[in-house]
């Protein structure tokens, strides 16, 4: 079934749930009005639908492959991508001194959501560039802005991220690619990099690659680690693509899913790069590009469990089996259990939709006031919203296979595509695992002051829902309630045994914030609205209680069991 992106559903958390009219009510971003937001929603979705969605299959289908050294990628994407770059998606949010519209992340992260729905190998080039323009307006100096920035932000050149290697996964710090410094002020980079998406593509004029790498004096671990900007092809002063740089792809990675999107091995043999920001302080740079990114991945995982969504209730408007309760010959959308998988899977997708854009809301906030408190409140949901995200991807798509029965599993339906496309999404920009230890480590290190400030909102917004819906708002009260408890003893256990109750703790937190968003959006929205949070709040919110169990539990059941007691 074609796709159908969810203008409707984004514009309604923007007014009634994530509170956009805090952020364009500011100087900054005063020219994101109503009618701005509404053409922009609108013709995102229509080049999502329109363009992008059909190639999806293609990209599975007819997976990109190195030849001769180049990558060759699906056909139709090149005109795909050539038409998204002269839309102007990719300088969205971008700075206009070089090109972009300098409108607010948060209708960049809708654009995201839909363009991920849509075609999430194709949306990935994009989302990577838009991430190395964040870095280098943050950390690069004023003459590599001039050249770079212009030509990412129209998409005639695309971006990338070079992080790990062989031996330097999760633990950065490992990596070994070296950089020398050469007379003219320049670097000889030197090393491997595995995992590089969209490291080349044939219709590039020109790739950028950011990478990580260390100079001969620098300290070990995390804190040498330097950041260079090395081209595919070197430019001259005019911004023309030169000679090409001694940079190769060594190979293609053979993958689950995402076929239409190159994963490269990257060789780099003293090519030739700038220096991003400070000497030993790249992890910083990177980590303004990956913060970035992390947001991205969690509405790519929102987009493709829409996708999926959307594709299992068409299926189940459609297919006889069984008799049901409702006239004994319906479609299997009238048993009970297709009923259950499918309102479930729609209040999933709803929350996540709905912590996702709150979190763009609050990095909108903070860039537009200077706020420490909107930037705290930015970076306690980033994990949250990340893992929740593509967690909610990866179980959508899969209960999407459930609806559809034995033809799930046969890849003519397409709808396996889904499942195997989104599950690297929990995986890469920071395993979910990592995102919850960065929650309950880093992001408790203020004494749980954001997190405490955020169940505030929360049970002040239940008890203003009392009157309308008590059973509902009380649930939700007492959920946070449970929660604060929580991270109270959070705040007071040992590192390790925060870690090990990591993961159940960021679930619980996005249950809590997911039952707190359907509250909002049942008081604003009719009686679809109270039937969906009746459904995340009666159904998903529960599982709260056991996350929070697993959470207080420590590290101290998990290390009774040895290695070899877990090898047995």
């Amino acid at each position: 079934m074609p796709y159908h992106a969810p203008v409707n559903d984004l514009r309604f958390i923007l007014d009634h749930v994530a509170g956009f009219d805090r952020v364009a009510a500011t100087d900054r971003f005063a020219d994101a009005t109503p009618d701005t937001v509404t053409a922009i929603l609108t013709e995102a979705g229509r080049f999502a639908e329109g363009m992008m969605a059909p190639l999806n299959r293609a990209g599975d289908k007819q997976p990109a492959r190195l030849e001769n050294g180049v990558v060759r990628t699906t056909p139709g994407f090149a005109e795909a991508y050539r038409a998204l770059a002269e839309g102007g998606w990719i300088g969205l949010a971008a700075d206009p001194a070089h090109g972009g519209m300098g409108l607010p992340q948060t209708l960049a992260t809708c654009v995201t959501d839909m363009f991920s729905g849509a075609n999430l190998a194709l949306q990935l080039n994009p989302l990577l560039s838009i991430g190395q323009i964040e870095a280098l307006e943050h950390h690069a100096s004023a003459d590599l802005k001039a050249l770079y920035l212009p030509k990412l932000i129209s998409g005639e050149w695309q971006g990338t991220m070079n992080l790990t290697e062989p031996q330097a996964g999760s633990d950065v710090g490992a990596l070994t690619t070296r950089a020398e410094p050469q007379a003219d002020g320049s670097y000889a980079v030197t090393g491997q990099k595995i995992y590089i998406t969209w490291g080349d593509a044939d219709f590039a004029r020109n790739i950028c690659h950011l990478v990580l790498a260390r100079l001969p004096d620098a300290p070990k671990g995390s804190a040498g680690i330097s950041l260079f900007l090395v081209p595919k092809f070197l430019p001259d002063a005019a911004g023309n693509p030169g000679p090409r740089n001694s940079l190769s792809v060594v190979s293609l990675e053979h993958k689950l899913g995402l076929h239409g999107s190159p994963t490269c091995v990257m060789q780099y043999d003293a090519a030739k790069g700038w220096l991003v920001g400070e000497a030993n302080r790249g992890l910083a740079a990177m980590f303004t590009m990956m913060n970035n990114a992390r947001l991205g991945v969690a509405m790519q995982g929102v987009g493709v469990a829409e996708a999926a969504l959307q594709q299992a209730v068409d299926y189940a408007l459609n297919r006889r089996q069984g008799r049901t309760p409702v006239d004994g010959a319906g479609t299997i959308i009238d048993h009970a259990d297709v009923r259950r998988m499918l309102a479930c899977m729609r209040a999933e997708v709803f929350s996540a939709r709905a912590i996702g854009l709150s979190c763009a809301v609050a990095i909108d906030m903070a860039h537009a006031t200077g706020s420490a408190e909107w930037a705290a409140r930015a970076a306690l949901l980033t994990p949250i919203a990340k893992a929740y995200g593509t967690d909610t991807g990866m179980a959508v798509t899969q209960q999407a296979v459930q609806v559809h029965g034995g033809m799930g599993f046969i890849e003519d339906t397409g709808v396996a595509q889904y499942s195997r496309d989104v599950r690297i999404t929990a995986i890469y920009e920071g395993t979910n695992g990592i995102q919850a230890m960065d929650l309950v480590g880093r992001k408790l290190q203020d004494g749980g002051e954001a997190a405490f400030r955020l169940i505030d909102e929360v049970q002040a917004g239940a008890e203003a829902a009392r009157a309308a819906m008590h059973d509902l708002a009380g649930d939700v009260w007492a959920a946070a309630e449970s929660l604060r408890d929580a991270t109270e003893a959070m705040v007071k256990a040992e590192m390790n045994d925060r870690f090990a109750g990591a993961v159940p703790y960021l679930r619980a937190f996005a249950l809590v914030l997911g039952g707190h968003y359907h509250l909002r959006a049942a008081l604003a929205g009719g009686e679809k609205r109270v039937a969906l949070a009746r459904v995340a709040i009666k159904r998903l919110l529960p599982a709260h209680a056991a996350a929070l169990a697993e959470a207080r539990d420590g590290a101290d059941s998990l290390y009774a069991l040895s290695p070899e007691d877990l090898a047995a």
